[in-house]
């Protein structure tokens, strides 16, 4: 059977795991990211798994973007079974130093192409009685004024979801947000690497005293996500719709 997903992000990390997960479950995918160089390395993971690969060259935080992937993908496909809306690094910085540039740009990338985009998909979606998945964050749940940007972008995507969700359940199209939690990544890496610079700490001691504090047995890895992602977008999770599913090893303590 056809189906077709479009994977924003798709360069790196989650996103990059996401489509050679998704490659075993759908026969083409439609890969978006800035950076064709690195989006070539995903569509062989792609090719390599069966699926058919679609390299979509955009900066989602530009309005038209995202009207231009669901174009270019019904176009070569004919059809969108789902979205998975992963790109979107937003700036991690105090709330008291955070420019107004920053908070735009947090809100373009993440936020506004995650809405722009299922809105584009909806009418595609609707007739495939489709899906999207939207990627928050646990920070949603637990903001801090260290990094607060990340926080209320992921809260407020929370609400999109839902909102979407609540139109889908009378369109047939299912809509979750999925939150990670402390996930292994380049972007990871990062702040990781700024936390050891702030502790006076090697970046190995960092890592083990960063999983220690915020209780968790090991950190994520991009596959985790991208199972889950697989899960939501299967047939065996249509009924699930308007939920926001933590893929965080029990950090979030809150209920």
């Amino acid at each position: 059977m056809e189906r077709v997903a479009i994977i924003t992000g798709a360069s790196r990390g989650i996103g990059r795991a996401t489509a050679a997960r998704l490659a075993r479950d759908f026969s083409a995918l439609a890969l978006v990211a800035r950076t064709r160089e690195t989006l070539e390395d995903t569509a062989e993971t792609v090719r390599a798994a069966g699926a058919k690969p679609l390299l979509l060259v955009h900066d989602l935080r530009q309005p038209d973007a995202a009207g231009a992937v669901v174009a270019a993908t019904l176009e070569h496909f004919g059809r969108i079974d789902a979205v998975a809306c992963i790109a979107g690094a937003v700036p991690q910085a105090d709330m008291f130093v955070l420019t107004d540039e920053q908070w735009e740009d947090g809100f373009a990338l993440k936020f506004h192409s995650a809405r722009r985009l299922t809105l584009s998909a909806w009418d595609a979606l609707k007739a495939t009685h489709g899906s999207v998945a939207i990627t928050s964050g646990t920070s949603a749940y637990t903001p801090k004024a260290s990094v607060a940007a990340v926080g209320t972008i992921n809260a407020a995507i929370l609400a999109l979801a839902k909102a979407f969700a609540d139109r889908g359940i009378e369109d047939g199209v299912q809509v979750n947000t999925i939150l990670p939690g402390s996930v292994m990544t380049d972007r990871r890496l990062t702040m990781l690497q700024f936390y050891a610079d702030k502790h006076s700490l090697s970046l190995d001691a960092a890592i083990d005293r960063f999983a220690a504090e915020v209780g968790i047995a090991r950190y994520g890895q991009p596959e985790d996500i991208a199972n889950a992602i697989a899960f939501l977008f299967s047939a065996e999770s249509h009924w699930i719709t308007g939920t926001a599913l933590r893929v965080d090893g029990g950090e979030t303590k809150v209920l």
